[in-house]
């Protein structure tokens, strides 16, 4: 359930960052926006693998967007950018120091947003049949399929 969730959630992202990028003034304002919801989406595809570690995916996503900034400082990324154009999406063009505060903004504000999500919702279990529950992590499943067979290995 929470990987549909996580899902969702990335898909909406992806649909504000465009919204942004094609709408939104070129500026400061549009920019950090557009870094947030990125780094936000990063977490987002993370946390999709790594179900059961939502800091580490934070960590993780934190991580791959400060690699991605720093990179910027080798002019590759403008370079590629420019001869297709997509990737500036994903890789940016040129470094700016703002855009790691807004990378952490957006992390933290996404972290913090799933955290809020399995508090309310809870951990949950996995439930084969009417309302039995599993028992044990990894054994096999008698009555039905395991509805998160990844669930304990990512």
């Amino acid at each position: 359930m929470r990987r549909i969730a996580l899902a969702v959630a990335a898909i909406l992202t992806i649909a504000a960052g465009l919204a942004v990028h094609a709408f939104a003034p070129d500026g400061f304002w549009s920019d950090a926006a557009g870094d947030a919801l990125y780094a936000g989406l990063i977490y987002l595809l993370v946390a999709f693998v790594l179900v059961r570690a939502p800091w580490l995916a934070a960590a993780l996503a934190l991580a791959w967007c400060v690699a991605v900034e720093l990179f910027q400082l080798t002019g590759l990324p403008e370079a590629w950018g420019i001869a297709f154009r997509p990737l500036m999406l994903v890789f940016g063009t040129v470094f700016s120091p703002w855009d790691l505060l807004f990378y952490a903004v957006g992390v933290v504000v996404a972290a913090l947003a799933d955290a809020g999500v399995r508090a309310v919702v809870g951990p949950g279990r996995p439930v084969v049949g009417p309302g039995r529950p599993v028992v044990g992590s990894r054994r096999p499943v008698v009555g039905g399929a395991d509805p998160d067979p990844l669930g304990d290995v990512l």
